[in-house]
This record gives structure tokens, C-alpha cells and sequence, in this order.
């Protein structure tokens, strides 16, 4: 798999902490930059078969069509894309006017990510997004009308303006467009951005999480309803049309992340690149790249795999564990999760399997952490 880290945006929305320049000064720059890392990189990975391409940012549909292109095919240079590779772009509404969406269909792109995150105007202007309550709702059938049919949009939820009737609305017109895939996330308040400052200050409530408790319910039970599977906490799929290329992160396939502040596995180690564009284009430039690596113990691993493991419908493999780690770290596991089990937030499946039940779901991230083990060197 490859992901590219794309870091401009046309403004900052107030809750994102990712990388990223509202500034496009030095677009042609960064571009060179990324294929050539493709190319100083193409060892990274032992299997030269890619899977899938994410374009991910920032915001990678403010790239042109021709643009986005020149990067698959650099990737096509180095690698073999698959046959049916999921290539997938994030875009904001705003950008998919009829003209670039004409242009993306002679792409090789073949699958949307589409940052609605609300259809009401009051909330979008909150968040600061680019795109208003209109361009929300026009952008998926411009899409649809164009031939594409891989499509996914993204919605926020437990945030003050939203109330649950406003959330079920927005849920509601999702529905209607009729997609296979839909990701869902909690407001979270990230240090160093706008709306941490502005809790802070006093201008905004904070989160508060029994809203979200409540909201993501609401979220599960209407989707599950409406014919989508829950495979992932913030993800549903209709007829097996998961994220390919989420699905490979959450079963710890390798991948190489290209760009600044991108990240990159290889099953042993992990590394991640400057999170600033001008060093990232002069070392990349030198061929002298600026990232950093942490090589990860057998305990990193276990914890790894249960942290993204848990997530999904699919939950936790003993049998893989044992034969991955060691009949100890099964064995100690089942002493840490039998608590959790008593409380009905996990449910053992035919003795192999571990999974989150629907109140499991609420504090997955706790239940994952009073799992993992902690190295002897770090205690």
C-alpha cells in the first residue's frame, strides 16, 4: 500500500491537527519531491504488488487531475499497481465541481473520500470548513453522475451545535444519497488548534461525552439498520465494500507513506517523515531524507495488532496471536480481558475470537490500553 501525504489546504479547520500549508507557493516543488521519494523508496516495501493508493491530507483534491495522475504513475514506474487497486482520493465539496470531476474520470482514480462532515451551514462555519451546506449535498451526485460508484463520506458528531435531531437529519440525508461506505467520527480536541484555544478561552463548550456516547449509538443502530455492517468503529460498509486500504492498516499490512509528516510501516519498524514542507523538499531533494524510526519490540507488536485488532468486526485472533507471539501472551491476554468479558464489553466467539459487544464499542480505546503489555525495559 501507498499513502500520499498531501499538505495544503485552502483554510484550517478548527479541530485538525494534521500537517498541512494554506500556502500552494511551493506545489510544483513538493510534487517533484514526492516522486522522487516513490523512487528513493521503492525498496521500502518486500511485496512490489500495491494494493491500493490513498491520497490523503490536507486536502489532495486541491491538485489538479494531471497531477494526481503524474503520481500514479510514478508509482506505476517503481511498483505493479494491481489489477482492481482501490485508488482512492479525499476531496472537499468544494472542489468537486463538474469540471474537475470530468477531469478525475480520466484518472486513475477510482474512489472518493468525500469531507462532508455536516449538511448544516451554523456547524460548517464552526469547524471553519471550506465548503458550505449546498456544495455538502450537490458534491455526492456530481460524483455519482460522473460514473462513480466507490464512494465514502465522512460525518462528525459530539460537537456543541449538533443536537440529536440535527444529527439524525444529517444521518438521514446521507442515506438518501445512497453509498456503500460511510466513516463517522467524535469531535476530539487536539492541543495546539483553533478549538482548543477557543475552549479554552471560553468561546466554545467543551466536548462533552455523553453526547457522543449517545450520538454514536444513534449512529450504530441507523446504520445498521439501514443495511450498512459495522467492521470498524468509525467505519460501515454495505455488501462487503470496506476500505480496502483501512482494512490493510487495522490487519497490519505493510505500507510507505510518501511526503511530508507521512508515516510508513514495514511490519518491524516504523518511521515518519519531517512534518515541514521546505526541509521535507530539501532532503528528499539531497537525497538526504529527514524522518524519524522507532524499530518495535515483540511487545509493540502484540500491542499493535490488539489496539487495531479490537477495532474491527473481526476482533482479536487467538490462534494468530499464539502463532505469532507466543502461547504466554495468549495465555495473558485471557487474564486481562476476562474482566471485561464479566462486564459484557467484550464477547468471546467460539473460543478463537475476541470482540467489542455495542456498550464494548463506547470505550474501546480504554479496553484496548488494560491490554496491552508493558516492556520490562520501559516499566
Amino acid at each position: 500500500m501507498i499513502y500520499f501525504h498531501i499538505p495544503f489546504c485552502k483554510q484550517a479547520c478548527h479541530y485538525c491537527d494534521f500537517h498541512f500549508s494554506t500556502s500552494l507557493k511551493y506545489k510544483e516543488e513538493l510534487l517533484q519531491a514526492l516522486q522522487k521519494e516513490v523512487a528513493l523508496r521503492s525498496h521500502y516495501l518486500a511485496d512490489k504488488t500495491i494494493p491500493s493508493i490513498y491520497f490523503g491530507g490536507g486536502t489532495p483534491s486541491l491538485l489538479t487531475a494531471g497531477e494526481i495522475q503524474r503520481l500514479i504513475d510514478t508509482v506505476a514506474a517503481h511498483f505493479e499497481i494491481a489489477n482492481h487497486a482501490e485508488i482512492t482520493l479525499e476531496a472537499n465539496p468544494d472542489d468537486l465541481d463538474k469540471t474537475k470531476v470530468q477531469a478525475l474520470r480520466r484518472t486513475s482514480v477510482n474512489r472518493f473520500s468525500i469531507g462532508i462532515q455536516s449538511f448544516y451551514e451554523e456547524d460548517l462555519r464552526w469547524m471553519n470548513r471550506a465548503h458550505n451546506a449546498s456544495e455538502a449535498e450537490s458534491s455526492i451526485k456530481r460524483v455519482q453522475d460522473a460514473g462513480f460508484e466507490n464512494i465514502t463520506a465522512d460525518l462528525i458528531y459530539g460537537y456543541p451545535l449538533l443536537t440529536n435531531a440535527k444529527w439524525r437529519s444529517n444521518m438521514e440525508k446521507l442515506l438518501a444519497v445512497d453509498i456503500p461506505h460511510i466513516s463517522s467520527y467524535a469531535m476530539t480536541v487536539e492541543q495546539k488548534t483553533a478549538l482548543a484555544h477557543f475552549i479554552h478561552n471560553g468561546k466554545t463548550p467543551p466536548m462533552q461525552e455523553p453526547q457522543s456516547a449517545e450520538q454514536m449509538n444513534m449512529l450504530i443502530e441507523t446504520l445498521t439498520q439501514n443495511g450498512f455492517a459495522h467492521y470498524e468503529i468509525s467505519n460501515f460498509a454495505k455488501n462487503g465494500q470496506y476500505a480496502k486500504h483501512n482494512t490493510a492498516y487495522w490487519q497490519g499490512k505493510h505500507y510507505l507513506g510518501i511526503g511530508p509528516s507521512a508515516h510508513s510501516f514495514d511490519g518491524k519498524s516504523r518511521s515518519w517523515n519531517i512534518a515541514n514542507n521546505a526541509r521535507y523538499i530539501e532532503g528528499i531533494t539531497t537525497e538526504k531524507p529527514v524522518y524519524e524510526t522507532e524499530n518495535l519490540s515483540r511487545e509493540d507488536q502484540f500491542n499493535e495488532y490488539v489496539m487495531t485488532s479490537l477495532r474491527t468486526m473481526w476482533g482479536i485472533d487467538l490462534e494468530k496471536i499464539t502463532h505469532d507471539f507466543s502461547n504466554e501472551m495468549t495465555q495473558q491476554l485471557h487474564t486481562q480481558i476476562a474482566p471485561f468479558v464479566e462486564q459484557q464489553h467484550v464477547e468471546s466467539v467460539q473460543g478463537r475470537f475476541f470482540k467489542l459487544t455495542a456498550k464494548g464499542k463506547l470505550i474501546a480505546d480504554f479496553i484496548a490500553s488494560e491490554l496491552f503489555i508493558i516492556p520490562q525495559n520501559r516499566l
